[in-house]
């Protein structure tokens, strides 16, 4: 460990060679490399954190540059833990740096999370937090959670020293079309910062032994107003026993659907016609879609759905592609044996492709 480069926290009264000794040591893994993502890594990389992991199967896109700051106008279209993995070495080259281009699964979950000190939630969406808090518990890691919704972003840590976990804030999953991630609801490029901040820093005090986590309470940061509030839940019992995971995070109804990427869409799209249903709200739509879609919402789809063609091959989109899935499952459940087609990414890769109105 070079002294030299993290003096000025080595000088901290309170944090000292004994902190930084600490980070040099520790092994931190961060799942997702995306607007959470960038700030907690560059920043425990910046600090000297020995070990860094990093979970995600996402690429680079031209619409992750206003908060994903880490990335640059070249590196669209590569691997997002790749290009992440270029930039934490020129920053600081004594990092170790483990990259797991994939999406975080019950398979392959407890490997991967039982090597490291303390997990990162960087994600956006609900499956894979319930999936973490999970293994976390069957590991007994401590995980360090950040979310976001338009202006607002929470932080809280679960699992830490046998207190609350993430199922004790928040007992069950909600339906995948109840609540947007930021693709399809929008973020401020710089809330993703803050919150990532936060996170860093309860990541720190964890590994440092220093302050007060934030187990068993959860911060909430307005950034239309600069003001937080802090709400206090409690551990619930059996949430801290859970040995084996669930039946399913949602990742168990992917393994049927058929899917399609976006390059060979565009191929498909350009050489016959095709029956395209678009689940996203009426704003989505209006906003920008393909021309050859056709509008069915996924709260109307069960009421409408004798409008979409059956004759044929259906696909279906949405803006990220998680919508078109709970789209999917309602037709597969509807008409048993139906070949539906979801196009992977919606309209986040889609629009790199093809002209839209």
């Amino acid at each position: 460990m070079n002294e030299e480069r993290y003096q000025r926290q080595i000088n901290l009264n309170g944090f000292g060679i004994e902190g930084q000794q600490k980070l040099n040591q520790a092994k931190v893994l961060v799942v997702g490399a995306g607007g959470l993502g960038v700030p907690v890594l560059t920043y425990l990389n910046a600090m000297g954190v020995g070990t860094l992991g990093i979970v995600d199967a996402d690429v680079v896109s031209l619409s992750n540059l206003h908060r994903q700051v880490l990335y640059t106008e070249e590196m669209v279209g590569t691997s997002k833990v790749l290009a992440a993995k270029d930039q934490l070495l020129r920053q600081n080259s004594n990092t170790q740096i483990e990259t797991y281009q994939t999406y975080l699964t019950v398979a392959n979950a407890l490997d991967i999370i039982k090597e490291y000190d303390v997990i990162v939630d960087a994600t956006d969406n609900f499956p894979t937090r319930y999936l973490i808090n999970d293994a976390c518990v069957i590991e007994n890691k401590p995980f360090v959670y950040g979310a976001l919704h338009a202006f607002e972003g929470q932080v809280s840590v679960f699992n830490y020293l046998g207190g609350p976990t993430y199922r004790c804030l928040f007992p069950t999953m909600p339906a995948a079309d109840v609540v947007p991630n930021c693709n399809e609801n929008g973020v401020l490029g710089i809330l993703p910062g803050i919150i990532g901040n936060l996170q860093t820093l309860e990541v720190v005090k964890i590994i440092a032994e220093i302050g007060e986590v934030l187990s068993g309470v959860l911060l909430i940061f307005d950034t239309l107003t600069q003001r937080t509030q802090q709400m206090k839940f409690k551990l619930q019992p059996g949430n801290n026993e859970i040995k084996t995971f669930a039946t399913s995070y949602e990742f168990d109804c992917e393994l049927p659907l058929k899917s399609v990427k976006a390059e060979e869409f565009n191929t498909i799209l350009m050489e016959q016609a095709v029956e395209l249903i678009d689940v996203r709200t009426v704003k989505e739509f209006q906003r920008q879609h393909l021309k050859e879609a056709k509008h069915i919402p996924l709260g109307e789809l069960t009421n409408r759905v004798a409008e979409v063609d059956l004759e044929t091959t259906v696909y279906v989109i949405c803006q990220s592609g998680v919508r078109s899935k709970k789209a999917i499952i309602k037709m597969q459940e509807l008409f048993p044996g139906k070949d539906f087609v979801n196009v992977s990414g919606g309209m986040n890769q889609m629009k790199n492709y093809v002209d839209t109105y």
